[in-house]
Order: C-alpha cells, then structure tokens, then sequence
C-alpha cells in the first residue's frame, strides 16, 4: 500500500469518527465506531469497517441507518478531504471486537479448567 492511499484511508477513518458522532438519528447505538478503512490504489472505493456495540439487531439497524445516510456521509468526507474524486464507500460490520471477546472467554474457560486440574 502507497503512503498515500494509506493517509487518505487514515483521514477518512478520522472524520468518520467525526460524522458518526454527528449523526442525530437515535436508533444509532452510542457505542458506533470506523475501526478500518480499506482504499483501492485509484482512491475510487472505500471499505469502511463498522464497529457497533449491541445486539445483531442493533448491529442491522445501525448499519441500515449509515447505508441510508451514504450520501451525507460522502459529501462530509469530500468536504474534508480535498481529493479529486470523493471515493464511492461501502459499509461493512467489524465483527474483530466480538470475536476477540470471545477468544477471551475461552481462554478463561481453559485456564479456569487447568487451575482445577492442578488441585
């Protein structure tokens, strides 16, 4: 990845952060996060990588809700970030958190069972 394409994935993670704390719709759960933003080299698309703690519904809804909001969401980033063309962005559920916490209780799982074992 160019330094370039890796800045500008940067920036559009970093006023994501922004805009999503300035979307007013309620549904959108407060824990709602970008947690990576993937650029083609042409700068043309962007994956952005949502992470929104709750429910798989809260999850849904939190999604739908930027989806619908795409428009918006790409005219700020164009707005903040002076390119030729304001990349096209798809948004995608980050389930890393939800994995990690996961591998988190098994691990505990394991070391509370080898404890027992010992005694």
């Amino acid at each position: 990845m160019s330094k370039r394409v890796f800045r500008v994935a940067e920036e559009i993670k970093k006023e994501m952060s922004k805009i999503i704390r300035e979307l007013k719709d309620p549904r959108l759960v407060s824990m709602t996060s970008g947690t990576h933003v993937e650029v083609t080299r042409d700068l043309r698309y962007a994956n952005i990588f949502i992470s929104i703690y709750g429910t798989a519904g809260e999850q849904q809804t939190g999604l739908q809700i930027l989806e619908k909001a795409k428009g918006f969401i790409r005219t700020e980033i164009g707005k903040a970030i002076r390119l030729r063309h304001t990349p096209e962005i798809t948004f995608h559920l980050d389930r890393s958190l939800e994995y990690s916490d996961h591998i988190g209780k098994v691990m505990s799982k394991l070391k509370k069972g080898a404890e027992e074992k010992k005694d």
